[in-house]
């Protein structure tokens, strides 16, 4: 199978030939200087060797004494780790901060591919307006030839991503170490399938935040103590949301409250190992900031042309007489369908869901068992579809089986 050079490659090339004649044309002139260096520690050494034993002695007391303060102290030694341990934590924040979740460790430094630039997104003037999306117009984007790591193309054996139009090799992703052997198998398992994978720009939810977005939620994380990439407790996560309850209610969390956390932390803990993962924890309090600073007309100009397309297969299968608008009830089973794809034989689904934000009566979940029948039968053309269901289509983003978002009642 023949590969194709890209641009890249090719400057790469070239950089790596200037190079060598640069190191060549250094060469030679470090030549000359060891040349003149040589001669003069020649003339050095006749002098040294007429110098008194005695100097020789006071020259080895005083490196002896050098050598000994060199040597840490007992309490330098002891503070070692606590020094260490500030920056790793310092580098998580950066890393946090910086979009990326991969650990330094994780890296295989020997072939290590150059990692993508995150750049986080600017909130436009025109964010909040209603963006026009035509209901019988596919877009049907047509996904990138090139790997978008090493930006070669090879015919085949290129996975897609399902939310945007980027592919990639299975062996860049392994080499750039975001993936790990789990998730690089399931990504070939699932990546040609119905159900598709999400690539690591797109399964990342928190990189849709803003800068200002991310600086608050970080600064909530650090009043609290939470250390990024690490996994939290039942009783770690209720400590956080009564600090978040404090913050922005005055007030605890009620024993109802309560136990919607406990029923989030079973939401976000899918295969019951007793803690949440850190990913899964920042893509839900991701969606609480997206719920909470966004309009709906913001988060559908978040949605890529193959959400765009998915939506329109669904309203279009629900809309069967054809005039543009379905019921409340359409709309809400149209919202569980966005989830179907991690639901599991050992998930039940009656502890698979969650709040999105804080738990408040504002919250598109809390309201949902005083939803009355008569609301049901309630029109809901295209436009209002895309809008309500901008944050649910969001939400399924990840690869995660965990549950992000409470599913529509």
């Amino acid at each position: 199978m023949g590969v194709l050079m890209s641009k890249k490659q090719q400057v790469e090339k070239v950089q790596k030939c200037t190079a060598v004649v640069s190191a060549f044309q250094a060469g030679l002139k470090d030549r000359a200087v060891t040349v003149k260096q040589a001669e003069g520690q020649v003339e050095e050494g006749e002098g040294h060797a007429k110098t008194n034993p005695d100097e020789k002695n006071t020259e080895d007391a005083v490196q002896e004494e050098n050598d000994n303060s060199a040597s840490p102290s007992t309490s330098q030694q002891a503070s070692a780790p606590t020094r260490d341990e500030c920056n790793v934590n310092q580098e998580a924040w950066s890393r946090l901060r910086d979009g990326k979740g991969v650990e330094p460790e994780d890296l295989d430094k020997t072939h290590q591919l150059t990692p993508p630039a995150f750049v986080r997104p600017k909130r436009e003037p025109d964010d909040d307006q209603p963006i026009e999306v035509d209901l019988y117009k596919k877009e049907e984007p047509r996904s990138d030839e090139m790997c978008d790591v090493c930006e070669v193309w090879t015919a085949d054996d290129l996975y897609p991503c399902r939310i945007c139009t980027r592919v990639f090799h299975d062996g860049c992703l392994r080499e750039l170490g975001y993936l790990r052997a789990e998730a690089l198998q399931e990504m070939r398992d699932t990546a040609h399938t119905v159900t598709g994978w999400s690539c690591y720009y797109c399964d990342n939810l928190n990189l849709l935040l803003t800068e200002e977005e991310m600086y608050s939620l970080m600064e909530t994380f650090k009043q609290c103590k939470i250390i990024p990439e690490s996994c939290l407790v039942s009783d770690e996560l209720l400590q956080y949301r009564h600090f978040v309850s404090k913050q922005q209610f005055e007030k605890d969390l009620t024993d109802e409250q309560e136990e919607e956390v406990l029923a989030q932390f079973a939401a976000l803990d899918p295969e019951k190992k007793g803690h949440i993962e850190w990913s899964d924890f920042l893509y839900f309090e991701s969606l609480a900031v997206l719920r909470k600073f966004r309009t709906e007309n913001s988060l559908v100009r978040l949605l890529t042309a193959k959400e765009r397309d998915t939506a329109r297969s669904v309203f279009q299968g629900l809309d069967l007489d054809k005039d543009g608008v379905i019921t409340r009830a359409e709309c809400r089973q149209a919202q569980q369908s966005w989830f179907e794809k991690l639901k599991k034989d050992s998930q039940s689904c009656n502890v698979s869901i969650s709040h999105v934000g804080p738990i408040c009566e504002s919250s598109p979940a809390s309201s949902g068992s005083e939803r009355s029948k008569n609301d049901d039968s309630r029109p809901v053309t295209w436009a209002d579809f895309l809008r309500e269901s901008g944050i649910y289509i969001l939400a399924a983003r990840p690869n995660s089986s965990a549950m992000h978002i409470r599913l529509p009642l």
